[in-house]
């Protein structure tokens, strides 16, 4: 008869498994902890942009050249993607190549981390900030007046699709990205069209058909959209989850195969 571990040995190695990841996810959020203007660089503007939308009586009355809302409804996506956008993108992809410059991560690669564990603890940290940016603009814009609908369960999914697929992109910067001033080159390069796509100069409802066209296969584009219909009290439409997910799935995928701990 074969002996089996009682469920609290199981448990405890079950937690031992898990605890490299958490170890160095705690380690990495008490180094963020110690650069506050990281998290103020991700936060101070879109939450700026949200109250001055909030307190202007104008921006809150419902708009005909924007499909019947008002501008803080339709900014208020727009501003959530350009918070998940820096976190995602701009943060993580300069603090890993930043690492990869200053030669951590040719230390770390003679230790049993694996590539994949190390960028996943980096999207649990920058996925939280962004998150929480995401929450707290929210929490405001209702206050201020925006109009969120009864589909919780389609903001949240929406919310956390566009998070993830901007995080794969991020991650795949960082994969190539040979030093920390290439990355954040690249990410800045990255940022313009894809936040001009979410609507962020030109709302979507503003567009031309084919710009909207666009927007609608990209992945910011994609979100905004989603986040809008669920504001609106409506399931986000398949085909913009579709194309957040392909996003996050291919890129999450290629950043995991082309990692290099060190490009020299």
């Amino acid at each position: 008869m074969t002996a089996t571990a009682p469920p609290r040995e199981n448990y405890k190695r079950a937690v031992l498994r898990r605890r490299p990841f958490w170890t160095m996810a705690r380690t990495e959020a008490v180094l963020l902890t110690r650069n506050p203007g990281a998290v103020l660089f991700i936060a101070l503007l879109p939450v700026a942009a949200i109250v001055v939308l909030g307190v202007l009586p104008g921006t809150r009355h419902p708009d005909k050249g924007l499909g019947g809302i008002s501008y803080l409804d339709a900014y208020l996506p727009i501003l959530m993607m350009f918070a998940l956008l820096q976190s995602g993108v701009i943060m993580l992809s300069s603090v890993l190549a930043s690492y990869r410059e200053k030669g951590v991560l040719r230390r770390l690669a003679t230790t049993p981390v694996r590539p994949a564990r190390l960028l996943g603890v980096q999207a649990v940290i920058y996925l939280g900030v962004g998150v929480v940016v995401d929450v707290v603009m929210l929490v405001i814009g209702v206050a201020c007046g925006a109009s969120v609908g009864g589909q919780i369960g389609g903001l949240v999914l929406s919310l956390l699709l566009v998070a993830v697929a901007v995080l794969a992109i991020g991650m795949l910067i960082t994969a190539l990205a040979p030093r920390e001033q290439v990355a954040q080159a690249v990410s800045t390069l990255v940022l313009f069209p894809l936040m001009f796509f979410a609507g962020l100069w030109t709302p979507r409802a503003k567009m031309s058909p084919t710009l909207r066209t666009i927007s609608d296969y990209t992945p910011l584009g994609a979100g905004v959209r989603a986040v809008q219909a669920s504001i609106a009290g409506h399931w986000p439409d398949t085909a913009a989850l579709l194309v957040m997910a392909v996003y996050a799935v291919l890129c999450g995928g290629l950043a995991i195969r082309l990692f290099r701990w060190d490009w020299e």
